[in-house]
């Protein structure tokens, strides 16, 4: 054992021996990859973002509460079916499970070409990236490498963000996104009870313009009645002024009832959770959330030095070699 430790200790002693030998090699390496690295960085920051080979880059987020209450048990499957979007998910190959819940359909809205497509144009990427040939599917692959859609099953917080050199430019194209994937739940009729109130507020809308166009009617009628010769026409006027007058009650009993069923979907989505809820839309962020220069030379200098100590060894076995007749006979193919 003793013997063994002590050709452990002579083994360990040469590997140092052969570092030390070569100690200024590896600290120039060490020394050059260092100032290297930190040049590439100055150099990177002190360029413009375009023409720079490592730009700072800026991540903005919003944040929206996904309520998947009701989205269980098959009603999101159903959902999609009878929207259409269920039928375009099976021909793409896409299966919408069961079980699936509205922050799912939320992350995949995110990621589909009607958002990708729509965010392109809207932002000119195509133009921004010099894209030249296969426009729309490059531009789809560019904007998914930047874009991001996360879902948090603890807090129920739905997230989307997006890197890019320019923060203003980041935060507008995470604020469009979380403005079209709102209007896409109000299209898909995901949340019934801001579709109900949308309804209802639209028939309260035509009843009172009927209610109005009645009573405007009704008083020409009444006019009409006290002008002169109107004695001849006073059954026919009094036909119609008792026709608008049933008609008038009942748009108004019509009006009322809505009005009651307004106030009532008020109240209940008062003391309910919206399906899509924005919590906090993007900033323009101050603060880069890459690259990490710092970390960037400390890789380089600690890639240098390993690389350094390889070296130095490799040279020291090709040393070895040179000096050992027989290993250069063998390499030379002369007998030993």
């Amino acid at each position: 054992m003793k013997d063994d430790a002590d050709g452990e200790e002579i083994s360990l002693i040469d590997l140092f021996s052969v570092i030390w030998r070569r100690k200024w090699f590896i600290i120039i390496v060490c020394l050059t990859a260092a100032i290297g690295a930190a040049g590439f960085s100055i150099i990177s920051l002190v360029l413009p973002p375009e023409k720079s080979p490592l730009p700072n880059v800026y991540t903005p987020k919003a944040l929206m509460l996904i309520n998947n209450a009701g989205s269980s048990g098959g009603g999101l499957a159903s959902m999609l079916s009878s929207s259409g979007l269920g039928g375009l998910a099976s021909l793409a190959g896409v299966s919408v499970p069961a079980g699936s819940t509205f922050s799912q359909l939320a992350v995949y809205l995110t990621g589909t070409n009607t958002l990708l497509d729509a965010v392109a144009d809207e932002f000119g990427f195509i133009e921004r990236y010099k894209i030249q040939k296969f426009v729309r599917a490059e531009s789809r692959k560019a904007l998914q490498k930047n874009l991001t859609a996360e879902f948090d099953d603890k807090s129920g917080v739905f997230s989307i963000s997006f890197e890019d050199t320019d923060p203003l430019l980041a935060q507008r194209v995470v604020n469009y996104c979380v403005a079209f994937l709102e209007r896409r739940f109000d299209e898909l009729g995901v949340d019934k009870n801001k579709l109900e109130k949308e309804n209802l507020e639209k028939n309260i809308e035509n009843t009172l313009k009927e209610i109005k166009n009645l009573e405007n009617q009704s008083r020409q009628l009444e006019r009409s009645v006290s002008a002169p010769r109107a004695s001849l026409a006073l059954p026919a006027i009094t036909t119609d002024l008792t026709r608008i007058t049933m008609e008038l009650e009942a748009q108004r009993q019509v009006y009322t009832q809505l009005k009651v069923q307004y106030e009532i979907l008020k109240v209940t989505m008062s003391s309910e959770k919206p399906v899509f809820q924005t919590l906090e839309l993007a900033e323009i962020p101050d603060q880069k959330s890459g690259p990490s220069r710092g970390l960037l030379c400390v890789i380089v200098v600690f890639g240098a030095f390993f690389l350094a100590v390889f070296t130095v060894f490799v040279i020291n076995a090709v040393e070895n070699i040179r000096k050992d007749p027989e290993a250069m006979a063998k390499i030379r193919g002369l007998p030993a």
